[in-house]
């Protein structure tokens, strides 16, 4: 047991040793290195943008490649004294939740050229059969309660956190996490 926890901490060591050296490669300009940090970020990525745009597929996508084009253009203010995946992360909601307001920007603004908002049909509704998952309740909740269940409940973190990041209350991240759990279980009853 003891040499199996041994092999693990040396396989540890050597991927950060490894990943240490694609990021200062990276860092000067070797966009090979750069891809063996896409392949092995991509997945979590993807999955943070895919949970925090209510399961928009394209949408999710989009915000991937967003992601990793920025990640490219600022690696140079990546400090070691973070593990890179932090960093990305960060990087990612960030994005995530500038894009969220810029889109909310321009549904106002449309909305009030236009004069009238025009509501689309739920779905979910026009199929009362389906059957839900996780991922489609979660579509369902709105938008502020959702990226604050994604990210306190999903990504860990913690209310003051989400309220830097999103630019409300800690009580107010507090106050959607609990609506967005009294709908999930509501729905799910």
């Amino acid at each position: 047991m003891l040499v199996l926890l041994s092999q693990v901490t040396q396989e540890k060591a050597v991927s950060q040793q490894t990943e240490s050296q694609w990021i200062s490669d990276a860092k000067a300009g070797d966009r090979a290195a750069f891809e063996q940090l896409y392949r092995g970020h991509v997945g979590r990525v993807y999955a943070l943008c895919l949970r925090m745009v209510g399961g928009q597929v394209s949408v999710a996508e989009e915000l991937t490649q967003d992601a990793f084009v920025r990640a490219w253009q600022k690696l140079a203010r990546f400090e070691s004294r973070a593990r890179f995946s932090t960093w990305l992360h960060r990087l990612t909601v960030n994005l995530v939740l500038d894009d969220r307001r810029s889109q909310a920007k321009r549904l106002k603004q449309e909305l009030h050229s236009d004069g009238h908002q025009e509501r689309a049909a739920d779905p979910l509704r026009r199929r009362p059969g389906i059957c839900m998952d996780l991922e489609q309740l979660l579509a369902r909740l709105p938008e502020q309660a959702r990226r604050v269940l994604v990210l306190h409940d999903i990504e860990g973190y913690k209310h003051r956190e989400i309220g830097e990041q999103m630019g409300i209350a800690e009580g107010s991240s507090k106050a959607h996490l609990y609506r967005a759990r009294q709908l999930l279980k509501e729905w799910m009853a």
